[in-house]
């Protein structure tokens, strides 16, 4: 089957998403763009700040949510069960369940002050679920920072041209938030002069071998453990939002060339719609469901959405814009991904690459084939370079989320003090690896994330008497799914006799069943109300 198909009618339907169903959305959260964001009334120069223009902000989220895990769950997904139970997944997630997600998370939390989601549990369900939510959001975000830090040392390590474009990104930011928000230069003229200044720093990598700093994994773990420390503890005008910013022009340049080498290249899927026995095998449900997560649902992205884009929102007119729009444009990454190992690559070469050298390296593969011509031999490395900005990025927003966290669980308000805890603790676990061993159960616990987080959303619009099952239905298919999931790991824990994933896994469990009946409990004594 030819791709290009595929592709107009999964761009079709997440346009329609965008025009229709996010519409309707809005009009049930009341958005009322005469309303004061938290970023002017709690206006403090750190975190609440209001960003310039909504691009500048739908940067920073985009660039927060779209980490690896929209080309890594897609490309693992294409390999088990083929790539059409994917494509659905993706394109029906996005529109009806992700988006939906993303944007109400962000609508709620800058109804209820910039609380993080979390937080907002309190009033709506109870303190004791707050508290429980919290915790365990905090010991996961602290995975988060652990893989992420790793991840991108281990990405400079293999790869020296990598690191100049990205560590050299951060000056450039820093200069451009300068131009922006102190010399209130042209926005346009600002973004020009940043995206010259990346592209002349992707060219001098690739001509000129950086390799003497290639290092060790744990000197650069170190250095962006701390850098991380001092860049979620700055102001966020100063480098997360030009950072994140210029960053998210990487990607749209990544999408753009990507689907454009589509268009030109009219690739045939080589990998099966669906492949039958790994489905029985794997249980296409309910892991399918956890394994892609985001590009279609993820519980980060709430977190991302109530924790920081929430301080800088400017205006809530702009928040079908930036939460439902931006998880749709992670939709046509995830898309993308896809495309590029189920149509880019030989399934026989594409199995090979995932046995050997994992998902990365075969989205980057397939990616340099679609692109080829356009920009010939360069487009594997482009690709990595694309990957490992987001990596970076997400790296430091969810310690600044994990701060956040940590203060509302302990009071204490002391972000030097609060981001030093979190980012010990993440390199406790990054240090040798030791995240692999609690990793497995991620997946689970994300999705479990997002399916508690549209509990805690339908019990704050029943408690406004709005309609609230465009939240709760979505939520009781992730709960199940996410426990199925669960259900399934700990089958396999207990005759591998991995005792602690087991642990982990029940734990999540118990988690799940203590917030689905604190929340069925609101939603009967709300609705008995009516």
């Amino acid at each position: 089957m030819n791709s290009v198909y595929i592709t107009l009618g999964a761009l079709g339907v997440f346009t329609a998403g965008v025009v229709f169903y996010a519409r309707r959305i809005a009009f049930q959260l009341d958005i009322n763009p005469q309303e004061k964001t938290p970023a002017y009334t709690k206006y403090d120069g750190v975190d609440f700040v209001p960003a310039r223009h909504w691009l500048i902000l739908f940067g920073h989220h985009f660039a927060s949510i779209a980490g690896a895990a929209p080309i890594v769950g897609p490309v693992i997904a294409a390999s088990i069960w083929g790539w059409g139970p994917a494509l659905l997944w993706i394109v029906l997630g996005s529109t009806l369940i992700g988006g939906v997600h993303d944007f109400t998370s962000l609508v709620v939390s800058v109804k209820s002050g910039g609380s993080s989601v979390a937080d907002i549990a309190k009033d709506t369900i109870s303190p004791r679920a707050r508290y429980v939510f919290s915790l365990f959001v905090f010991f996961a975000l602290i995975l988060v920072v652990a893989v992420f830090g790793y991840l991108c040392a281990k990405t400079f390590v293999s790869d020296s041209r990598v690191i100049l474009p990205s560590l050299g990104l951060i000056p450039v930011a820093i200069f451009i938030g300068f131009l922006i928000y102190r010399l209130k230069f042209s926005q346009f003229l600002s973004t020009l002069l940043g995206l010259l200044s990346l592209a002349g720093l992707i060219v001098l990598a690739q001509r000129y071998n950086f390799s003497f700093w290639k290092g060790n994994i744990n000197i650069w773990l170190v250095i962006l453990l701390i850098y991380a420390f001092f860049a979620s503890t700055a102001p966020v005008n100063i480098l997360l939002q030009p950072r994140d910013y210029l960053s998210a022009y990487l990607l749209f340049f990544g999408i753009g060339v990507g689907f454009s080498g589509i268009f030109i290249t009219h690739p045939n899927f080589s990998t099966p719609w669906y492949i039958k026995g790994s489905a029985v095998r794997f249980h296409l449900w309910p892991l399918l469901f956890v394994t892609v997560a985001c590009g279609a649902l993820s519980g980060f992205h709430a977190l991302i959405a109530s924790g920081t884009t929430s301080k800088q929102l400017p205006n809530q007119k702009y928040a079908r814009r930036i939460g439902y729009g931006a998880m749709i444009l992670e939709g046509v990454l995830a898309l993308l991904a896809l495309l590029s190992v189920s149509a880019g690559l030989r399934f026989s070469s594409f199995q090979a690459i995932m046995a050997k050298s994992g998902p990365i390296v075969a989205f980057s593969r397939g990616f340099g084939t679609v692109v080829a011509p356009l920009l010939g031999k360069s487009g594997a490395m482009v690709g990595i370079i694309i990957l490992n900005a987001f990596i970076l990025t997400t790296l430091d927003t969810a310690t600044r989320i994990t701060r956040y966290i940590f203060e509302e669980i302990t009071h204490i308000h002391n972000r030097w003090a609060s981001t030093l805890v979190v980012i010990v603790l993440a390199g406790f676990l990054a240090w040798g690896g030791r995240w692999r061993t609690i990793w497995p159960t991620f997946g689970a616990a994300n999705q479990l994330v997002a399916s508690l987080t549209l509990f805690i959303l339908s019990c704050w619009l029943l408690s406004r008497r709005r309609p609230f099952l465009f939240t709760f239905l979505p939520g009781l298919f992730m709960v199940a799914t996410t426990i199925a999931a669960l259900v399934v790991q700990i089958i396999r824990y207990f005759s591998k006799q991995e005792y602690l994933l087991l642990g982990i896994s029940i734990v999540l469990i118990a988690l799940a069943l203590y917030i689905f009946s604190e929340t069925l409990r609101v939603v009967f004594l709300k609705v008995k109300k009516r």
